[in-house]
């Protein structure tokens, strides 16, 4: 975090607060205009000028490069309303979290990431339009991180922790790495490469703290096991009696453990000739 401490002295003048009201209030205008030039909805040709596509920026139409992260999902104004819900309470929460910089640095390293894998695409001859949906999915991933108790009531009536959810976004963009396109691929590595650099330290921790509390469990275990309750005489054990009270004989070698009946009335094990008993 010392990076992001030199980051904030540094460019904080430049850092741009609010910007989740930013994206939205440009997503809900380019959606409004394109209803009403298209006159079908998003098939209109607004949208067309305005997505990352690697081909029509190399000819010229660099405006692509900051337009595509303004470009609203293809869904219905019901369902656009709810994603603009979600989407501000997503990333208003992220900068009151982390401050105006740090959420600023999230957004601009997924934005670098996703230019840099759709020209490199691009450059095996995957010339695709470049969705921004990968990008703000992160947003809803580190929310998820920072808050996973949070319900979110799925048609005002399902209540689910978003943690869930999140598990189910990770499955997506898995099956997306076996099954989906160059193009897809790419995108769901850089996408993930913001959220790997800010969180994957504590998911490594996590990782490191569960291995060495399976193992301590695993040892419980054993141990457990190793130390059952068992008379060494008369074979009566814990499982089978569970009321009695066994005890060790401090005079045998090892964990030599009798009934109540037999802890006085017994041949000691002894070490050097363990086949032989002494009588007490």
């Amino acid at each position: 975090m010392s990076l992001i401490n030199r980051l904030e002295r540094k460019f904080g003048r430049w850092a741009v607060p609010n910007i989740t009201v930013l994206i939205i209030a440009g997503q809900v205008m380019l959606y409004v205009l394109s209803a009403m030039r298209g006159g079908q909805g998003l098939g209109g040709n607004v949208l067309a000028k305005l997505d990352l596509l690697p081909s029509a920026v190399m000819a010229g139409e660099i405006w692509r490069l900051v337009t595509f992260l303004f470009v609203p999902p293809p869904i219905s104004p019901l369902f656009l309303v709810f994603y603009c819900m979600l989407f501000y309470r997503y990333g208003t929460a992220l900068e009151q979290q982390w401050g105006v910089v740090r959420y600023n640095a999230f957004l601009l390293l997924g934005y670098l990431a996703n230019l840099a894998a759709v020209f490199v695409a691009w450059g095996f001859g995957s010339d695709l339009l470049a969705s921004n949906s990968f990008l703000y999915g992160t947003v809803f991933l580190a929310f998820a991180r920072l808050f996973p108790s949070f319900v979110l009531n799925i048609f005002f009536i399902l209540p689910i922790q978003i943690k869930w959810l999140a598990l189910l976004a990770w499955i997506g963009y898995g099956y997306g790495l076996l099954t989906g396109s160059g193009m897809s691929r790419m995108l769901i590595v850089a996408s993930v490469l913001n959220y790997l650099v800010f969180f994957g330290r504590e998911h490594w921790r996590d990782f490191k703290s569960g291995q060495r509390r399976r193992s301590y469990q695993a040892k419980v275990v054993t141990a457990s096991k190793q130390l059952a309750h068992q008379c060494l005489v008369c074979g009566l054990d814990r499982k089978t009696s569970p009321k009695t009270l066994f005890r060790y004989c401090s005079k045998c070698d090892g964990q030599c453990c009798y009934c109540p009946e037999h802890i006085h009335n017994h041949e000691h094990v002894v070490a050097d000739e363990p086949d032989k008993a002494v009588i007490s």
